[in-house]
């Protein structure tokens, strides 16, 4: 199955394809990936209808696109989060960054992976590394000296359900070529790639 999956920066792909892979399960469909982009207050304040609209805004007008899906076949698969780590202020707001990265909060060329979403019906089949991978490519293509992951260790959180895996897991980052460079909190690992 992952041979035939293409993954598309977001801009591409279409909004169709952003609500159809953020819409398969998990909580896509009520964050719409706006939950690291607003500040507590104004995500909260904001109706599910208003976030989406947001999204659909931020895609039309921000280069590079700041999300890639993977398209299998003639529908979206999943979607992932990837940019400039500035760009997404609630990711610097955040304990696991605050206390476990060592770049520089105002450093540009650091990129954050931080939002991943697979349809319940493509899930096992690749998708998220696929995206991973799409996404270290798109933050180089980007000028990105380091990519950055937050992702949940699985073997601390046993029973975390897909929807408290947005982060993505230790495994996944690690068979991308991330290494582990710090454990700010039991379950959550700050996962670093230099591409310089």
């Amino acid at each position: 199955m992952s041979d035939a999956l293409r993954v598309l920066p977001a801009d591409r792909a279409g909004f169709a394809a952003v609500e159809h892979a953020l819409t398969g399960g998990g909580d896509g469909a009520s964050c719409w990936c706006r939950w690291l982009l607003d500040t507590r207050k104004a995500f909260d304040a904001a109706s599910r209808d208003e976030r989406r609209s947001a999204l659909a805004a931020e895609l039309a007008s921000t280069e590079p696109s700041p999300g890639l899906v993977a398209i299998a076949g003639d529908a979206a698969a999943g979607w992932v989060r990837v940019g400039p780590r500035t760009a997404q202020p609630g990711v610097l707001r955040t304990q696991v960054v605050r206390r476990g990265s060592a770049e520089p909060p105002d450093e540009g060329g650091v990129w954050a992976v931080t939002c991943f979403v697979v349809r319940r019906e493509h899930r096992g089949d690749g998708v998220a590394g696929r995206l991973l991978g799409a996404a270290v490519e798109h933050a180089r293509a980007g000028g990105a000296r380091v990519v950055e992951g937050y992702p949940v260790d699985r073997a601390v959180r046993t029973t975390a359900t897909s929807s408290e895996l947005w982060h993505g897991t230790i495994g996944l980052f690690a068979r991308a070529g991330f290494a582990e460079t710090a454990r700010p909190t039991p379950a959550r690992a700050v996962m670093t790639l230099r591409l310089d």
